[in-house]
Parts: structure tokens; sequence; C-alpha cells
């Protein structure tokens, strides 16, 4: 486990009240620990979700100048997505301090609220016709706020489940939190399939800012259920004892840079290849012809799928460790990268959406099941938000920031799919050689407690 800490000498609890403090909570509040967590999350991550499904579909045409090739335009629109991780590193970094130093809880109502505003932000907008570069300006300051927000979100929403579980069933309770994260993405998916039932002229003027509008009732709710939450069991038992960094961000990256390039590499695939499957797909598939009907009703069935595989790999996780599990989806992506693409070529929708099973509920979710767990073992109390946020984060700017772009700019240039085939098994194999160099994490195997 990780190597002790250098802490802050001003301690201002006794000893005893930490040792009074339980190591996790009762059966009762740890299922409402869990169902608000995921429904925080789930309404944050909505709003970051909508961003790229609108890329891939809308504002490449209303938002940046017309060329000759409508390609062209949703590439910028996904280098506004790009931009958008860029700051997620800053976020996590900012979050990841104040929720190792203030309390897990008070970072995740702050990335709640400045995610909200950005998101309804987003449905005001002028487009391109109306303002000129203006508009694409705006957009991308929006996106801006939307990375930072989701920079500190990931790492905050799975330590208030998985520090307040036991270490027995720990992935399978951390892999609850990632429910939020697919549970966004369905949702997200799902609202805009519902506006494009519209007719397209209204869809294209009016109705693609409902989703985004609707986030101002998503932040209402979203607050009220984080306001209620009690802090998690593991940081209010290191409060108690003053077991505090000065500065987390610091002094993790001193102590635990393996741990941060471990993280990293971990990330790479999970994030690069879902974001092929889940947003570049939409490009591909409006390139070659197939309804967005279609392709969303893939999106949607698969990821509602994956919200029930990600608890049973990260149950398995418990089982059978953390790795072999992870290397299952790492692996997987590798073996399926071509075929994936061979299926939606067909553009029958049965084999359409078995290419959405494959990439989502099977490989995508043994990596995303498996993550939280896996990457908060990598380090202790004191410095965990600030480690899993930088690792998660810095490599989602590589990973999932680049990946629709390159494919994109792949598809524009070769016009065919196989190049951004190869994208996506070297992103793979990244995370494969990654968890080579990675220690097993399940307690059970390492016969050590987590700090």
């Amino acid at each position: 486990m990780a190597t002790p800490h250098t802490f802050s000498a001003a301690t201002t609890h006794p000893a005893n009240a930490a040792d009074a403090l339980p190591d996790q909570v009762d059966a009762k509040s740890l299922k409402r620990i869990v169902f608000a967590s995921v429904m925080g999350n789930a309404l944050e991550w909505y709003d970051f979700f909508l961003y790229s499904t609108a890329a891939a579909l809308v504002f490449g045409s209303l938002f940046f100048p017309k060329g000759t090739d409508p390609l062209l335009g949703t590439l910028a629109a996904f280098a506004g997505f790009a931009v958008g991780f860029a700051a997620r590193p800053f976020g996590g970094a900012l979050f990841g301090h104040i929720g190792d130093r203030y309390g897990r809880k008070t970072a995740l109502v702050w990335t709640l609220s400045i995610m909200g505003g950005a998101t309804f932000m987003i449905g005001f907008l002028p487009t391109y016709a109306q303002v000129g570069l203006w508009s694409p300006a705006l957009l991308l300051v929006l996106r801006l706020l939307q990375g930072v927000a989701a920079g500190g979100e990931w790492g905050g929403g799975v330590l208030m489940i998985s520090e307040s579980a036991p270490q027995e069933k720990r992935g399978f309770y951390a892999a609850w939190s990632q429910i939020g994260v697919g549970g966004g993405f369905v949702l997200s998916a799902a609202v805009f399939f519902l506006v494009q039932l519209l007719p397209k002229d209204a869809f294209m003027s009016w109705g693609w800012r409902i989703p985004f509008l609707l986030s101002i009732m998503i932040f209402g709710v979203g607050v009220y259920v984080r306001s209620r939450l009690p802090e998690s069991a593991e940081f209010a038992k290191a409060e108690a004892a003053g077991r505090k960094a000065r500065m987390p961000v610091f002094e993790v990256i001193r102590k635990h840079p393996k741990e941060i390039l471990m993280a990293m590499g971990l990330r790479v695939a999970e994030n690069g290849g879902s974001y092929i499957v889940l947003a570049f797909s939409l490009v591909y598939g409006k390139f070659i012809g197939i309804s967005n009907k279609v392709m969303l009703a893939g999106v949607i069935v698969s990821m509602s799928l994956e919200l029930v595989t990600m608890l049973l790999w990260g149950r398995l996780s418990d089982r059978i460790g953390r790795k072999p599990v992870y290397m299952i989806g790492a692996a997987g992506f590798v073996v399926i990268a071509f075929p994936f693409f061979w299926l939606i070529d067909t553009q029958i929708p049965a084999l359409i959406w078995l290419a959405f099973l494959l990439g989502n509920a099977v490989c995508h979710g043994a990596m995303i099941g498996t993550q939280p767990s896996l990457m908060g073992e990598l380090f202790s109390t004191e410095v965990r938000y600030s480690g899993m946020a930088l690792g998660h984060e810095i490599a989602s700017v590589f990973a999932g920031g680049l990946s629709p772009l390159v494919a994109t700019a792949l598809l524009a240039h070769y016009h065919a799919a196989w190049p951004v085939a190869l994208l996506m098994i070297g992103l793979s194999m990244v995370t494969v050689v990654s968890l080579l160099f990675t220690r097993e994490t399940r307690p059970s195997v390492s016969g050590k407690k987590r700090p």
C-alpha cells in the first residue's frame, strides 16, 4: 500500500476521537450514501455528456463556420470537446485540494454548481449565423467551465461511496459510483433522442436547446441531494485524527508519482476507447448514411445494460482481483476494434447494436466497473482525492479529449474506419502495458488494510 506521509503538525482532535469512529458506516446509511451519490453523479454527468452528443450531431453546423466538407464543422466542435478535457486536470487539482482538506461533500456541491450553471447557459447561446465568432468563443468558455467541474467530480463521487464501504465488498460498492456516470450518459442520449423526434427545422432551430435548459432543474435536485449527504467514513476518521496534508496535490506528486502514472495508464483505454465508441461512432454512422436514431438507440441500450454489467464486473474484482478484470476490458478493446466498425458497416440495426454492446457492456464495463476501487486503493486517505483526480483527469486530456478529434480527422483524411480501429488498438495497448506494472490492490490479495 501507500508509503507513510508527512502530515500537518496541527492536530485539533485527540487520537481517541478518531479511534471511536468506525471504518465504515452501517448498512442502512451506506445504502443512503450510495443512492444519493449515484443521483448526484448522474445529474452532473448528464450535463457534461450533453456536449459530446451535441458536438457529434449539431454543434458543427450551428456554432462554427461552414465549409465545403461537413466533417470540418464537426471537427471544430470536437476541438471544443477537447478543450473541456484540457481543463479537467486543473479542476482535479483544485477540487482534489478542497476535497482532501475540507471534505468530499464540500467539493462535490461546488462541482455540481459550476457544471449546472455552464450547461444551462449553453442552451441560451446565439449561433454563428447570429453573432459570428462570438458564438464558438462563448461555447468554448462554457465548455472550459464544464471541464473544470468534471475534473473534480469523479474522484469525489467515487470516494463518498468507497470510503464508507466494507473492504471485502469495496469493488462492488465503488462500482455503484459509475452508475451515475453511465446513467448521466444514458439520460443525455435519451433526451437528445426524444428532441430529435421533432421536425428537423424545429430541432435545429430550438429543439437542441431543450436538453441544456433542463439542467436548471437538475442543478436544484442535485445540490439538494448532495447537501444532505454525510461525509465519508474514512475521511471523517482521518480528519478526527488530524491526518491531513497541508498541500495534498504537491504531497501526492512528491510521494506517489508512480501511482499517478499507473492511474493515467489505466485511464487511456477506458476513456479514449469509450469516446470512440460513444461519440465518434455517431459521426461515423452519419458519414456512412445510418440514421442518428439507430445509432443513438444503440448507445442508449448498450449503456443501459452496462449499468448492470459494471456492477457485476466490480463484484468479480472482489473475488478474483482488480487486475484480471481490468485486463479483460483493455484486451477486449484490442480484439473488437476492427469488428466494431465491421458490424456498423453492415447498416443492420441488430448488428450495430451488437457492436455497441460489445464495446460498452463488455469491454468498457469491465474497466469502468473496476476502476474506482483499483485507483482508490493506490493512495492513502489524506491525498486520495488529489491522487485519483490527477491521474484520472490528466490522462483524460490525451485519451478521451483527443480521441474523437483524432478519429474524426482520420476519417476526414482516409474516408475509412480502419485507421480509427488502429487508434483504438493503440490506446488499449497503453493500458494493457500499464496493467503489467500495476500491483494488485484488492485487500485480501495484498494482505494489507487500506490506510
